[in-house]
């Protein structure tokens, strides 16, 4: 069986599943794996037909909410010139923020395919207010919360989700609390939480005596509590994709250094139809090299088409 088939410049502050990719197959479009496209059940995340593309050209403009905290965070609002077919709520990795080149071109492309895509900095982060000791995971999951309320707002839902690393981790724990979600897509996503734990093992012991720690990540210091450190196994990730209830893609990188293979195997396993699995070859866990950048946009644009 085939699984898968498919400026702003801000401050940064196991058991595998068989696949095979769809480009092996001929290219063209790629099929989405379980899902059925002609929808003859009325599925309700499923449409039974898919309006095209809007013909303007899309814009952008800074949208800012209230957050998990209450301080304001920063997004840019992505969006077609008329009629939108849908929206996307895009959530960035681990220590990232809403203008790393993985957000940008995804929120980009998808608007210039119609949709209106919101990408936005968690609480603490890029230039988003608040600290980022309170940027915990269920602060993430309340600022999803928030962002998607803020989509409703401005006149775009149902939404679709799009989370990468982490992101994609608070993603599935959200989706569920949210009834205007309709469908998700992860990106190189941890199957837990507590898979970053890993970078806080050199300062843990200082956070559990002390309460907090400045920790050194990808060459930046950040400050860590122990708050911070408990709420990362608060949560029963495998539990939440179990019970999502809505189509899930998960794409994941084969040679993903940062967040293995492995993870994205164990996310698919636990989820229930419709889904799909994506292994992209021949990149890295932020998805540097412009062609797959462009193939993980393929599939991204593919899936939310069939499924919003």
């Amino acid at each position: 069986m085939i699984r898968a088939t498919t400026r702003r410049e801000g401050r940064l502050i196991g058991t595998a599943t068989p696949w095979t990719s769809w480009w092996t197959l001929g290219g063209g479009t790629p099929p989405m794996g379980d899902v059925m496209l002609d929808n003859p059940d009325g599925h309700p995340y499923l449409p039974s037909h898919h309006p095209g593309p809007g013909d303007d050209m899309p814009t952008t403009r800074d949208l800012t909410f209230a957050g998990s905290t209450g301080a304001q965070l920063s997004g840019v609002l992505h969006a077609p010139e008329g009629d939108a077919r849908g929206s996307i709520l895009l959530a960035h990795c681990f220590t990232c923020s809403k203008d790393i080149h993985t957000m940008t071109r995804l929120a980009d492309g998808l608007a210039e395919s119609g949709y209106a895509a919101l990408r936005f900095d968690f609480t603490g982060l890029g230039d988003s207010g608040g600290e980022f000791t309170d940027s915990t995971v269920s602060a993430n999951v309340r600022d999803l919360t928030s962002a998607a309320t803020a989509l409703l707002r401005e006149g775009y839902g149902p939404c679709g989700m799009l989370g990468h690393s982490l992101g994609g981790a608070a993603v599935l724990l959200a989706a569920s609390k949210l009834h205007t979600v309709r469908s998700i897509a992860v990106l190189g996503a941890p199957s837990t939480a507590t898979h970053v734990s890993h970078l806080f093992a050199d300062v843990e012991e200082e956070v559990r005596t002390d309460g907090d720690a400045t920790a050194c990540i990808a060459g930046r210091e950040f400050p860590v509590s122990r708050e911070f450190l408990d709420d990362l196994s608060a949560h029963d990730s495998q539990q939440a994709i179990a019970e999502l209830g809505r189509p899930l893609l998960v794409i994941h990188a084969v040679d993903d250094e940062v967040v293995s293979v492995d993870e994205g195997e164990a996310i698919f396993a636990a989820a229930a139809q419709p889904k799909s699995f994506v292994p992209l070859l021949d990149t890295d866990h932020l998805v540097t090299k412009r062609a797959a950048a462009e193939q993980v946009l393929r599939h991204v644009k593919a899936w939310f088409d069939a499924t919003l």
